[in-house]
């Protein structure tokens, strides 16, 4: 068995299984990561995919990603307990290897509709972040993981982020994916160099990496630079492979590369082969890279005691805080008009720190908000 096994990012999508299916009859995709809460708009998942699903869990190469869990919320949702019941019936349908979840908090006051943004790093995000990580373990009762973030309002949260996405994670004994196109958004958003930044996570806890491609944006707030956005619509940079190049031997309990790209993005015949021509060169790298991985057959992320507390943790300021946030967002018509209103909100001097906000990651955030809630 390969020590580090090459996978796609397949769901329930026409476009995404069409790309999947030459590289699923030369038996290439040796896992699956399904994210099994975008279903909530399907009645009924069909036998065939069900089939597929089960083929993949009995195998244990069935990994989950939740994509609408909102981590951060500071108040605790009927829509994250509900989230949690839907897990623990599909986990106990589907034998995981693992769940994981993004990082930050959904704008929007649909459930299903927000983009995931950063929260201050404080010691009320850390409790409230380590209460839903383990109320998602005590629901799936796999190791649990989290997925590094690629938007950031300042170098100021790009730099601590590694910091405290370990902080995190200790009391699950957690993991981190870490998605390298998330990377390469911050390295080009931030002026930052890799080593740097590299330096900065804590590796040992990598299980899962992401690679993907994403898409430019021109700035008004900053005519002479473009944004880069975590878009999943296009092909993966070479600067996206260089970075798996460069990461692979560094993560020792590394399990799994995902290669993601949304349906919206593959609806050409030319789409779905830079697809496949994309696979196939993250197998070639992972393959290069696999023998000096030094993962073991025991699991190194499974928690070392029993967790559960009582009930949910909040933290009302803080949610009045989001509802506040997502509100100028989702509203502003220019960046101006959303500075300006942050100025005057109760973000202002406060642990947000947005008087160190990039005006152009305040622009991108705008634009992330709007988008979500259509």
């Amino acid at each position: 068995m390969p020590k580090v096994l090459s996978a796609v990012a397949c769901n329930l999508d026409a476009n995404i299984l069409a790309a999947c299916l030459p590289l699923m009859e030369e038996s290439r995709i040796e896992a699956i990561e399904w994210s099994f809460d975008a279903l909530y708009k399907v009645k009924e998942v069909p036998a065939w995919f069900r089939e597929l699903l089960t083929t993949f869990s009995n195998e244990k190469r069935l990994i989950g990603h939740g994509v609408f869990f909102s981590l951060f919320s500071g108040k605790w949702l009927p829509e994250q307990e509900n989230w949690l019941k839907h897990l623990e019936q599909t986990a106990a349908e589907f034998q995981f290897d693992h769940i994981t979840e993004h990082f930050g908090f959904m704008t929007g006051k649909d459930f299903h509709r927000g983009a995931p943004l950063n929260i201050p790093y404080t010691t009320a995000t850390l409790n409230i972040g380590r209460d839903r990580l383990k109320r998602i373990y005590e629901a799936c009762k796999r190791p649990v993981g989290l997925e590094n973030l690629a938007f950031s309002y300042s170098l100021d949260e790009v730099k601590r982020h590694g910091a405290f996405l370990e902080q995190l994670l200790e009391p699950v004994n957690g993991f981190i994916i870490l998605d390298l196109h998330n990377l390469y958004c911050q390295l080009q958003n931030f002026n930052i160099s890799f080593d740097e930044m590299i330096a900065l996570y804590p590796l040992d806890r990598v299980r899962e990496i992401h690679i993907s491609g994403g898409s430019w944006d021109d700035s008004a707030a900053a005519p002479d630079r473009s944004i880069r956005r975590d878009t999943h619509d296009d092909t993966v940079p070479p600067e996206v492979f260089q970075l798996l190049e460069m990461t692979i031997a560094r993560c020792p309990h590394l399990k799994y590369v995902v290669l993601e790209q949304l349906g919206n993005g593959l609806v050409t015949e030319e789409s779905k082969r830079c697809f496949y021509d994309d696979f196939l060169q993250m197998e070639e790298i992972v393959r290069k890279n696999s023998d000096e991985n030094d993962a073991d057959s025991s699991d190194p992320f499974l928690p070392l005691s029993s967790l559960l507390t009582g009930t949910a943790v909040e933290d009302m300021t803080l949610y009045q805080q989001q509802l506040e946030l997502s509100a100028i967002l989702e509203s502003s018509a220019s960046y101006t008009e959303a500075m300006h209103a942050l100025r005057q909100s109760s973000l202002a001097n406060s642990d947000w720190r947005i008087e160190q906000w990039e005006p152009y990651m305040i622009e991108t955030a705008v634009k992330i908000a709007q988008k979500w809630k259509k």
